[in-house]
């Protein structure tokens, strides 16, 4: 790699750390680029893990220092979709490589889809965290963490449906929550693509220093903004993120 390579990767990883603490879906934004620079796609996917980690240890500690706590729900949901993740990390491994380019393909336009016809989010009513709105809970975050193991593109804006339409959460606390259930499947996951040998460690690490970063001002955004901006970004973020899976 050269030294080009190195900044565009940490670039990459301060947008898509900003991007998926706020909103969602800076995965989109790392893999094709590690892509372009030459990585295998299936490579790709296990190296972005390592910046994922990365990001979520910072903001998940950013969070907790201002004051802002998943919760033990957080842990539940955390869990829960550990277990999926262990699932979907053995399907991104054991699947061709050709064939995992073309299920990346439709799975960011079908994102995109679910992406442009989600409903708009209106988090401003009572949390439902516990009874059968806990069940439902991690019920759902299993299944993402089937996804997310096994790409985690686009998994934040699924997380963030999930939560504020079934437990009616804040943006702010969607968020943390969010960073946590992705630091603990995020983990299950790196360790299966590590016991596979997949990852490619110096494109990781490097993207991890991006990751990082963007993590960090991530989660200070999301707390010192609220609600109101967390919306507006999100919003972007999801305009820019479906015309780009739509039309590129």
């Amino acid at each position: 790699m050269t030294g080009i390579d190195y900044i565009i990767l940490i670039a990459a990883g301060i947008a898509s750390g900003f991007i998926n603490v706020v909103a969602g879906g800076g995965s989109l934004i790392t893999l094709p680029v590690m892509i372009f620079l030459g990585l295998p796609p299936t490579v790709a996917n296990a190296s972005n893990r390592v910046a994922l980690m990365a990001q979520n240890v910072v903001s998940v500690s950013n969070f907790k220092r201002k004051k802002v706590s998943p919760g033990s729900f957080g842990i539940y949901l955390g869990i829960s979709a550990l277990f999926g993740a262990i699932i979907g990390a053995q399907l991104a491994v054991d699947i061709p490589e050709e064939l995992f380019s073309r299920i990346l393909s439709i799975v960011m336009v079908i994102v995109a889809v679910l992406i442009v016809l989600s409903p708009s989010i209106n988090s401003d009513q009572l949390e439902r965290i516990t009874g059968k709105y806990r069940i439902f809970g991690i019920i759902a975050f299993f299944f993402i963490g089937i996804y997310g193991g096994f790409l985690h593109a686009g998994v934040g804006f699924i997380m963030i449906l999930s939560l504020v339409k079934i437990n009616r959460l804040s943006l702010v606390k969607t968020n943390s929550i969010k960073v946590l259930v992705a630091l603990i499947y995020t983990a299950a996951a790196l360790v299966v693509f590590i016991f596979q040998d997949v990852i490619n460690w110096q494109a990781g690490l490097v993207l991890g220093i991006g990751s990082a970063t963007g993590g960090w001002l991530g989660s200070t955004f999301s707390v010192k903004k609220g609600d109101v901006w967390i919306k507006r970004i999100l919003l972007v973020a999801i305009l820019l993120m479906a015309v780009k899976l739509w039309f590129f």
